[in-house]
């Protein structure tokens, strides 16, 4: 859904009765994941996409079907079949469930609040019913701030307060999953699956140093989604002029600026300063903060003195395991911009848990559900 929060929204705010397809569910090798969606409007216009172009066309008819007929949401199952390989199903060898409803923004008007959010670049989250008893299937509920509001299918009874804990409690995280709850008389009788569409704050990349190589890597921080921040001690060089990318250049101490900023596990400290009096206090303030990744620029005989030096100050063994350094993939890289994109690509592998290695040389599914990866408003997700 988050994936075209920008035009959902618009909707809701214009009250244009809209269907709804969202990936519920994925199987094995699938483009995309769980909680991207298609919208169909009464004029037949459609944003977004599930599949990549495999199995547009009937996701579209359903939901034309959907929206006319004014009907219950409709689950359809979509795979690769030998017989009909390039008809309606997905060549990849994966297969989506897909959860088809009538969104009436007048009558949710909680909907378009989250929406509201989402594009907004603020937190919120919206549960939808994907499975469970046919008079909840659909339903949704949204989080905001520390509120929520549910249709009235879900109401503010247990079911709602335990929709309303688990989605809030996903909201954290940052992530859009798939929940199984309920089936307790006492917190929420009926079982059900619930898919939380998760709207996070962008993800921060902390770039200390401000060189070259910073430049372009606050370029390639700022496509893939973060919250990009330079930092440096020295003011000739900190400029606004030479980091147009950057939402924020910040002159301090780096292991200053890193004490007195908030992290969280999608956070990537990338240490770009090249100098041990800059990199030996923060590195080992990073190393003991719960950020995603800590990545050092600089050469091996670097890496080795640097490695000497943060066990002289007390950093462990364990805590030194985190540390990424030299920086980046191994690419052949030597420009600032292919240096961005080999550190850029070091980050996506490790939250992803990826391998870093080409596919052809990879065996298993192309597509897999790392955890790790928050779904952000707009046209496209978020990374970290």
């Amino acid at each position: 859904m988050l994936n075209i929060a920008d035009t959902l929204h618009r909707w809701c705010r214009e009250e244009r009765p809209f269907a709804l397809a969202t990936v519920v569910d994925v199987t094995g090798s699938a483009p995309l994941p769980i909680g991207t969606s298609v919208a169909v409007d009464q004029d037949g216009t459609a944003v977004g996409s599930i599949s990549g172009g495999c199995v547009e066309g009937a996701v579209y008819e359903l939901c034309r079907q959907v929206l006319q007929e004014q009907g219950s949401p409709q689950r359809a199952r979509f795979g690769y079949s030998d017989d009909d390989a390039f008809a309606v199903g997905l060549t990849c060898g994966g297969e989506l469930d897909v959860l088809v409803r009538r969104v009436d923004p007048a009558a949710q008007p909680h909907l378009g609040a989250a929406l509201a959010e989402a594009v907004r670049g603020r937190p919120a989250a919206v549960a939808q019913v994907v499975d469970g008893p046919e008079s909840m299937l659909g339903a949704t509920l949204s989080v905001l701030g520390d509120s929520w509001i549910a249709d009235m299918a879900l109401g503010d009874g247990p079911t709602g307060r335990a929709v309303a804990d688990r989605a809030t409690a996903q909201l954290r995280t940052g992530r859009t999953a798939l929940l199984v709850l309920g089936g307790d008389a006492d917190t929420c009788p009926e079982r059900l699956s619930v898919l939380v569409h998760a709207a996070a704050t962008r993800p921060g990349m902390l770039i200390f140093g401000a060189i070259d190589f910073a430049a372009a890597l606050a370029q390639a921080g700022r496509f893939l989604g973060y919250h990009v921040t330079v930092c440096d001690a020295r003011p000739v060089f900190a400029t606004e002029a030479r980091f147009p990318h950057a939402d924020e250049v910040v002159v301090d101490w780096p292991h200053r600026y890193l004490a007195r900023t908030a992290v969280d596990a999608r956070t990537a400290v990338c240490v770009l300063t090249h100098d041990a009096k800059f990199d030996i206090p923060l590195l080992r303030l990073a190393l003991d903060l719960p950020v995603g990744y800590v990545g050092a620029m600089g050469s091996r005989r670097t890496h080795e003195e640097r490695l000497r030096r943060l066990g002289e100050v007390g950093v462990t063994e364990e805590q030194l395991t985190r540390l990424r350094s030299p920086i980046g993939l191994d690419l052949g890289a030597r420009t600032p911009e292919e240096t961005a994109i080999s550190i850029t690509a070091e980050i996506i592998a490790h939250a992803g848990r990826g391998s870093g290695l080409p596919l052809v040389r990879v065996s298993g599914p192309i597509h897999r559900d790392s955890g790790a990866v928050p779904e952000t408003a707009g046209h496209g997700a978020g990374t970290v």
